[in-house]
Formats: C-alpha cells, sequence, structure tokens
C-alpha cells in the first residue's frame, strides 16, 4: 500500500491534454510549476538560494531531504515573473536501475512512449523526454534519467520537469535589462593565437 501512494505521490501529473495524447504534467511531489516559491518555505531551505550561472535571472533552492527524496532543485524567476517555479529537479532516494525500470514503465502508462531520447550512445546516462502542450499553451517538457556513473550529472534516478516557455521568458528579460557592450571590429586586427598558452604541457 505504501509503495502504490508513492507512485501516485512522486508520478508527475496535471489536467491539461498535451501534445503527447496524454495529460500535461504540471506538478511532482507537491511542487507546482507555476506557482510561487513562497508557497514551499517549509519545504525549501531558501538560505541555499543562489541564480544560475548563465540564467542569471533564474535561482535555484535546494529541498529539505524526504524519505523519498534524497535532493532537488526548485528554479523560479526573478525577473519576468518574480518568484515562480519554472523548473523542478528532483532526485529520488531510490537509484537502483530496478526502480528506475518501474517508474518508466509507469510514466509510459500515463503519458504514452516519450518523444525523444536524451542519454548517451553507451546507456551510461539513460534518459527519455517528454514534450507536452497545456491548454494555455505553455510549453511543458518531462526528463526521467537514470545515471550509473557519468559524475557530470547527478548519479541515480531523476525527475526534471521544466516550464519551457517561462523559462525563456526570463532569459529574454535579463537579457534586455543587461544589453552586452557592443565592441567595435572595423580594423580590427586579427588576434594572433599565443600555442604555448594553450596547448597543455
Amino acid at each position: 500500500m505504501k509503495k502504490i501512494l508513492f507512485f501516485l505521490f512522486f508520478i508527475p501529473f496535471g489536467f491539461d491534454s498535451g501534445i503527447c495524447l496524454a495529460e500535461a504534467p504540471s506538478q511532482v511531489a507537491g511542487f507546482q510549476l507555476g506557482a510561487d516559491i513562497s508557497v514551499y518555505k517549509d519545504r525549501v531551505d531558501m538560505s541555499t538560494a543562489l541564480p544560475i550561472r548563465y540564467a542569471e535571472s533564474i535561482s535555484e533552492v535546494e529541498i529539505n531531504q524526504t524519505e523519498y527524496l534524497a535532493s532537488g532543485l526548485i528554479a523560479y524567476g526573478t525577473c519576468a515573473a518574480p518568484g515562480k517555479v519554472v523548473r523542478i529537479k528532483l532526485k529520488y532516494t531510490d537509484s537502483g536501475r530496478d526502480f528506475y525500470d518501474k517508474l518508466l514503465a509507469r510514466f509510459e502508462k500515463k503519458f504514452g512512449k516519450p518523444d525523444e531520447w536524451r542519454g548517451d550512445p553507451f546507456h551510461i546516462v539513460i534518459a527519455w523526454k517528454w514534450s507536452f502542450v497545456d491548454k494555455s499553451k505553455n510549453r511543458i517538457s518531462l526528463i526521467l534519467q537514470h545515471n550509473r556513473q557519468d559524475t557530470d550529472e547527478k548519479i541515480g534516478n531523476s525527475v526534471k520537469m521544466t516550464l519551457t516557455d517561462a523559462v525563456g521568458k526570463e532569459r529574454q528579460c535579463y537579457e534586455k535589462s543587461h544589453p552586452e557592450p557592443r565592441s567595435p571590429s572595423v580594423g580590427k586586427q586579427p588576434l594572433q593565437a599565443d600555442w604555448d598558452m594553450l596547448i597543455p604541457r
């Protein structure tokens, strides 16, 4: 019974029709895309909030560990829609491949076959992506991943759900308020490579 309740709670769900011929998901583990981050003040550690590198108008905050979640990051906007959750990344406590296969089977039962393979050719990282559009025309991406040994990614099983258009609006908002200075290129001499500096030795 406990396992049944776990899968009902931790598989993303929503109430909007998407392009996957399934209801577009909008939340997972009680975290809702588009909600205000303040709603989760008792479930996240706001002292860990940091802007994302190269996406400074979006900040990430760590969730508090639970029985079923080893870790997680909730991303929210700070420019176009301050405080609104735009991405949810969660790592399950169970990092085994058998658990991943059970999750994948339940994802496919709910959302249909995934739209895109996002893993590597050697299946060290196994990742499948679903893409949705809800009734409000919001694009939502969902990725379920199992990573055996790639240290550049989280080891174990994880789920990531992103409000794609909201992320784009946050980046556009930041770029608009922080325009890059234009440097004149007319008459500029081509850079001469210092090969001693560029090649390992």
